[in-house]
């Protein structure tokens, strides 16, 4: 009688866990307008790509290589949707176990109602939607359609309980705080990686008459094509081509493999359920300390290292300002990366960097916040304006050094062309001094506050969305102007034929004096406009 009462208390679990799927759904919609339109937009353009993706593998039907295309498309769809948790685990409440955590659930049907819920929304749809496009692709004959009914349902429960058990054995990672920095950055990374990979494969698909060949995919499909949930899809094309046991070796695999992930989810949602959060634990070490200190020696004493050294802690703490840092280094290497990829590669691409990382000074005050009162009560005379914004200008240079000195190198060595390495760091780093100057000054004429509900989609607080158009326009205009005399020197230069490493001096000395020209000018109006500038950072 018990075990009855126990099975039927799970199917209620069930049933409110996939409802609760469903409600999320819904009362999404109805937070706001302009959150519905985004909803129905972005889900539109997935239905769209999904629906695209789709169409493409089906016209390839028949054509050689086929198989291999929706091997190939099988295998990015499983990255992705392992990826997915460890990026995006903040945007998707039902990706998180540990909100049911304190509610009298067992495990085992947590895990169905969760399975069960997280075939509901669009994601699964859109990915449903390819993976039979890659069957009717791969697909050939009566048999094949037989498979294919098994192995396009297997794929997509694979592919969600793969997202779902690495969702739940990172649970406790990936949303404290360090997890967040770590998905910032990935998903930065993730997203250079697949824009390099996306690049790569277009050139190598299409042939030197511009015509499609399929055949480069041949040794990647042969390398996945038995690693499960691929090798589901890959037993479409099996049974196509009558070899019956291959194909159900493959559906077996990516059966074993469904059994495996399944427990594994459990275990994690057990050991979520059952043990404490070691993540709260109170660091108390005191060599952990004592290393972090002397991490700071690098630091110029007195005021501007101390002020350096708190910027970069804000810098580092908080998610938003770390994102528009990775963003800057991110876009750096990407357009090297993509200069060389594409055959238009040069050294003078690192100048593109210098403006890219030297508009991290666009807006110095606004991660603040409500501390910048502590800031403001320390200012007193022109010379502590100054110092607080050489310390806050030092710390954005710290890094932004370390980047161009190390991508500059990495271009000339790829491209061959070292004769431009030093012209090019010359103007990188006018450019990077040219930011950071007119950077401080906009940051006291046209400050912003960054929102206070952490909203990563949101770069101000409400109403200043204005200010963030004109500190972002102003900096790059601002910037492309005052960099003019650099470029005129090197354009002179190239055009005599007369050696161009004089531009590395001077544009280092050029960058150093627009820095401490705009400082200086910011010092003096720091002072005057302190109430202003409180208003608007604070401003929540």
């Amino acid at each position: 009688m018990s075990a009855a009462v126990t099975s039927a208390d799970d199917r209620a679990v069930v049933r409110t866990l996939v409802s609760l799927k469903v409600r999320l759904l819904r009362n999404g919609l109805r937070r706001s307008p302009g959150r519905a339109a985004g909803y129905l937009i972005g889900t539109c353009l997935g239905l769209l790509f999904g629906v695209s993706a789709a169409a493409g593998l089906v016209v390839l039907h028949g054509h050689d290589g086929a198989a291999d295309a929706a091997v190939v498309l099988t295998a990015g769809l499983a990255v992705c949707w392992t990826a997915m948790p460890l990026f995006f685990f903040a945007g998707d409440e039902s990706a998180d176990p540990t909100r049911l955590t304190m509610l009298p659930l067992r495990p085992q049907a947590l895990l169905r109602g969760t399975l069960f819920g997280s075939l509901v929304g669009p994601g699964p749809l859109i990915g449903l939607l390819m993976l039979a496009g890659a069957a009717v692709a791969a697909g050939r004959g009566a048999a094949s359609a037989v498979v294919a009914v098994l192995a396009v349902p297997l794929t997509l429960l694979l592919l969600i309980a793969l997202t779902r058990s690495v969702a739940a054995a990172n649970a406790r990672l990936l949303s404290s705080r360090r997890g967040k920095d770590f998905a910032i950055f990935g998903g930065l990374l993730f997203a250079v990686l697949v824009q390099i990979g996306n690049l790569g494969m277009q050139s190598a698909v299409r042939g030197p008459d511009q015509s499609l060949d399929l055949s480069v995919l041949h040794p990647y499909a042969a390398v996945v094509r038995w690693i499960p949930p691929v090798s589901a899809i890959d037993a479409v094309r099996s049974a196509g081509d009558g070899a019956y046991l291959v194909a159900a070796l493959q559906l077996a695999l990516a059966g074993g493999l469904l059994a495996v992930l399944l427990r594994w989810w459990l275990r994690s949602l057990q050991s979520l359920m059952v043990s404490g959060d070691a993540s709260t634990l109170v660091e108390t070490s005191s060599v952990h300390h004592g290393r972090a200190a002397r991490g700071w020696r690098l630091l110029p004493a007195g005021r501007v290292g101390t002020v350096a050294q708190r910027h970069l802690r804000y810098a580092w703490r908080e998610p938003r300002a770390k994102a528009a840092i990775f963003t800057g280094v991110g876009m750096t290497g990407v357009i090297s990366a993509l200069s060389v990829v594409q055959g238009w590669g040069s050294v003078y691409v690192i100048g593109i960097g210098g403006l890219m990382l030297g508009l991290q000074a666009g807006n110095l005050f606004g991660m603040d916040g409500s501390g910048f009162w502590m800031v403001a009560a320390g200012l007193s005379t022109r010379q502590d304006a100054r110092d607080e914004l050489r310390g806050r200008v030092f710390a954005v240079l710290s890094y932004s050094v370390v980047v161009l000195l190390v991508v500059g190198p990495v271009l000339a060595a790829v491209t061959g062309r070292w004769a431009e390495l030093a012209p090019a760091l010359g103007v990188a780093f006018a450019a990077l001094g040219t930011s950071l100057g007119l950077g401080s000054v906009i940051s006291v004429y046209a400050p912003f506050a960054l929102p206070a509900d952490g909203n990563p989609m949101r770069s101000a607080a409400p109403g200043q969305n204005g200010v963030v158009m004109l500190n972002a326009f102003g900096s790059m205009l601002g910037v492309s102007l005052g960099c003019a005399p650099v470029g005129i020197l090197l354009g002179v230069l190239l055009i005599s034929h007369s050696p161009a490493w004089p531009v590395l001096p001077i544009g280092v000395l050029y960058g150093a004096a627009t820095a401490l020209l705009g400082i200086r000018v910011a010092s003096a109006g720091l002072i005057k406009r302190l109430p202003e500038i409180l208003a608007r950072v604070i401003e929540r």
